[in-house]
């Protein structure tokens, strides 16, 4: 399976997120994920996330789930 381009792109957003807060909400991460203009693919990522508000772990936590399960780890990247 090859890297797309846009390869570590939601680790840049998980990182930019966390510089300045401890927690966010999922409804931060889909606001940052569409201005960010992220992939449909990554944007989806982020659009699957329940509800609710998250710490860094727990965050990156559910992202890996829906990125493994969709098989797109070596494509996109996970994140931590």
């Amino acid at each position: 399976m090859q890297r797309s381009e846009h390869y570590g792109e939601l680790q840049q957003l998980i990182d930019s997120l966390f510089e300045s807060r401890e927690r966010l909400t999922s409804l931060d991460l889909v606001i940052n994920a569409e201005i960010c203009d992220l992939h449909p693919d990554l944007l989806e990522i982020c659009q699957i996330v329940p509800p609710g508000e998250y710490t860094r772990e727990t965050l990156c936590d559910q992202m890996n789930s829906a990125i493994t399960a969709h098989g797109w780890g070596g494509v996109y990247g996970t994140v931590h």
